[in-house]
């Protein structure tokens, strides 16, 4: 999906073209058969080859799929993850990241009162 996003549109070729360590061919268009089919990815014909492009915007499956993790592996709470986030030792936050995330606390808390 990396690819695919970064390329806007690509034929399992491209892909493959690009991946690191890539699998089999084969394989490849196995998983791009198997993310169409989850709606992931939109597929046209152009020819003889297959284009694929994403069905959802970066922005937006990028939320849902965090959204997804935060529900699977945190029981929903948005507060244990954020704390798994700050806690872990690979993750370094520069002043501006974490003053972005002030700020963002202090607009949710705003709106949580109002309600």
């Amino acid at each position: 999906m990396d690819i695919v996003y970064r390329l806007g549109t690509a034929t399992a070729a491209d892909i493959h073209a690009r991946m690191s360590d890539p699998p089999t061919y084969t394989t490849v268009r196995g998983l791009l058969r198997i993310l169409v089919n989850k709606n992931h990815l939109v597929v046209r014909s152009d020819g003889a080859r297959f284009v694929y492009h994403p069905r959802t915007p970066r922005r937006h499956a990028g939320t849902s799929t965090l959204a997804h993790v935060i529900r699977t592996f945190f029981d929903g709470s948005a507060a244990s993850a954020m704390a798994a986030l700050l806690g872990s030792a690979d993750l370094e936050l520069s002043r501006s990241e974490l003053q972005r995330i002030s700020s963002m606390i202090k607009r949710a808390r705003a709106k949580a009162e109002r309600t």
